[in-house]
């Protein structure tokens, strides 16, 4: 490693719950003492976090370019595939420099929203596709304010930024569908409903298994985040694809 990481722990836990509206388990713990500054329990689940959240929104934009019924939301599965190929790209590029395990699959309950989305048709698939992936970034927004506050750690603080800029992005162009119902979005984001942590959590990865990685458009208009002193060789083997 060079020098890259220093594990204060033998080696770090997959996460036991990352619900959307849950950061950790345990807050401030330090978990890793690397040459970007010290990796906190909640640094380690955000990076899992946003890897997720492009795992099960990624698709959802392919979806949306076939299913939607209006220019607007087309446009809004455009930014979602746009933004999450970067987002994705960059948690492959720190996740290896800070000993973070990625998940390959999203979590059940993000399977659950692509299923009621993928299910519906016509105005109750653009209802659908609006309102569920606005309560879910509103409900990330503010788990995204809290780290880039908090971290002391300069690479979850670079994906913080990065996150924080897509996030409002898809939550702008979810409103512009026209679809959003507002009452019943903030009621979810600030009421989610009780789920087992088997739920919350996406599964980890099979042993040896490739790491999926979410190919860009042909035109992207997002770049992943650019790491001061990075590594050569740090990134992920990109295969298989999702594109």
């Amino acid at each position: 490693m060079g020098g890259a990481l220093s594990l204060t722990i033998v080696a770090l836990a997959y996460p036991t719950m990352l619900g959307f509206n849950k950061v950790s388990t345990a807050q401030d713990r330090v978990i890793a003492q690397t040459q970007w500054g010290p990796l906190t329990e909640q640094d380690r689940d955000f990076v899992v976090k946003v890897r997720a959240a492009g795992l099960w929104e990624y698709p959802l934009g392919k979806v949306a370019l076939e299913k939607g019924t209006t220019p607007e939301v087309k446009e809004a599965g455009r930014h979602l595939i746009d933004g999450h190929a970067a987002l994705d790209a960059a948690c492959r590029k720190i996740a290896p420099m800070l000993n973070v395990t990625l998940p390959n699959v999203a979590s059940p309950q993000q399977q659950g929203f692509v299923n009621t989305i993928e299910t519906s048709d016509g105005k109750q698939f653009d209802s659908n596709f609006a309102n569920i992936l606005r309560t879910t970034h509103g409900s990330i927004f503010n788990t995204i304010a809290k780290i880039r506050s908090t971290t002391k750690n300069s690479l979850v603080r670079s994906l913080a930024d990065m996150a924080n800029n897509t996030v409002l992005d898809h939550i702008t162009v979810m409103e512009k569908t026209g679809f959003v119902n507002f009452d019943q979005a903030l009621f979810q984001q600030t009421t989610p409903p009780k789920l087992p942590d088997t739920d919350l959590t996406p599964p980890a990865p099979q042993p040896g298994a490739p790491m999926v990685v979410l190919t860009p458009p042909p035109s992207p208009t997002s770049t992943p985040i650019a790491i001061p002193g990075e590594q050569a060789g740090a990134g992920a083997t990109p295969s298989p694809t999702i594109g």
